[in-house]
């Protein structure tokens, strides 16, 4: 079962993002890279912009991104597992035994799409610019270089 989803990016190409650490939101850029960007390996973790620690690149959902994959994935899986075990009693049936499936499961709703406010002001690190961030207005920093982790004010 191939599921397609996308997450929602601000209007400068950024997408929302949790520390697991820290708990506290901010945002990475996931629109177009620059030329820099591209030639560059991808690191093995990033790090949060406000507390400077590292977590492996999967480690980054927000809790309303998180729900929104499973309001997503499951109804898609039990209309899956209904339409197979559809097909498996229709299969079963002979001229001498006849099952059939009556009624269905309660399909849960699909979620409404996420959408995402065009909120926190851009940073770049000194050391790792063609990765800039977005961090919450309130915050005056250190902030950390998403990349290497390396602290840097603005």
């Amino acid at each position: 079962m191939d599921i397609q989803m996308t997450f929602p990016l601000d209007h400068d190409g950024f997408l929302r993002r949790e520390c697991p650490h820290c708990v506290r939101q901010f945002k990475w850029h996931h629109g177009p890279a620059s030329q820099e960007a591209e030639q560059q390996s991808a690191p093995a973790a990033y790090h949060c912009p406000l507390c400077g620690q590292p977590a492996a690149m999967g480690s980054w959902w927000t809790q309303k991104q998180l729900d929104y994959a499973q309001g997503i994935t499951v109804p898609a899986a039990v209309r899956e597992i209904e339409q197979e075990l559809r097909d498996g009693f229709r299969t079963a049936s002979s001229k001498h035994v006849s099952f059939e499936f009556k009624g269905g499961f309660d399909t849960p709703e699909v979620p409404t799409p996420l959408t995402e406010p065009d909120d926190m002001t851009i940073v770049a690190s000194p050391c790792h610019s063609y990765e800039p961030v977005k961090v919450p207005e309130d915050t005056s920093g250190p902030y950390h270089c998403l990349v290497c982790g390396q602290a840097f004010a603005v």
